[in-house]
């Protein structure tokens, strides 16, 4: 799950989400191409949410996900979208007719985590749509590893239409979300509206 904000309100963002989760992020370092930066907290059960802003770069103004960025935090900030993590993203580039991205960031530790992604496009036009990402790294060296807190993501409140979100992922929509409870909501803009968090405290809806 990717959560945007302006450059002024990274830090505080940061600070509040995880404060809300029960775990510090990890500084997960600047994406070149894309001008943006992000902290990563890992959860239990392979996934792992992102705060991510843009770079006073000109990157930020040309990648797809660099525009994606700036435009919801210009909006106020909030959630971008989620991501679906494929072992293989050829069968997505042939269905959307063009090729992935390549992505990658230098974390602090020295490590260039490398990955392809496609679907930014879309999400531009289509709020309720994922993008897709295929990881070249060990699954040890992924932000999902090593979770730093027992929370898992419960549910997601998603404005848009189920049949929009099925015939672009290829399968049904609920699929990639088969182990979290999904809600559609009645909202003017179609996208991600909320995550539930299942926390050591509580449920925690953000």
């Amino acid at each position: 799950m990717s959560y945007a904000v302006a450059r002024d309100s990274f830090v505080s963002t940061v600070q509040w989400i995880g404060s809300a989760l029960g775990a510090g992020f990890v500084d997960g370092g600047v994406h070149p191409r894309f001008g943006t930066r992000n902290f990563v907290l890992p959860l239990s059960g392979g996934t792992y949410v992102e705060v991510v802003t843009t770079l006073d770069h000109p990157a930020a103004d040309r990648a797809p996900f660099g525009r994606a960025v700036a435009r919801r935090a210009a909006e106020g900030g909030g959630w971008l979208g989620w991501v679906v993590s494929v072992d293989d993203i050829a069968p997505v580039e042939a269905r959307l007719g063009r090729t992935a991205a390549d992505g990658h960031r230098v974390r602090p530790d020295g490590f260039d985590l490398r990955w392809k992604q496609i679907g930014l496009l879309e999400l531009l036009e289509d709020p309720q749509l994922p993008y897709f990402l295929q990881w070249l790294v060990p699954d040890e060296e992924r932000p999902s590893a090593d979770p730093r807190t027992s929370t898992t993501i419960h549910g997601v409140s998603l404005a848009g239409d189920a049949a929009s979100i099925a015939e672009f992922l290829g399968e049904p929509a609920d699929h990639p979300l088969d182990q979290i409870d999904v809600t559609w909501v009645e909202d003017e803009e179609p996208g991600l509206v909320s995550v539930e968090f299942a926390t050591a405290r509580g449920p925690v809806t953000i």
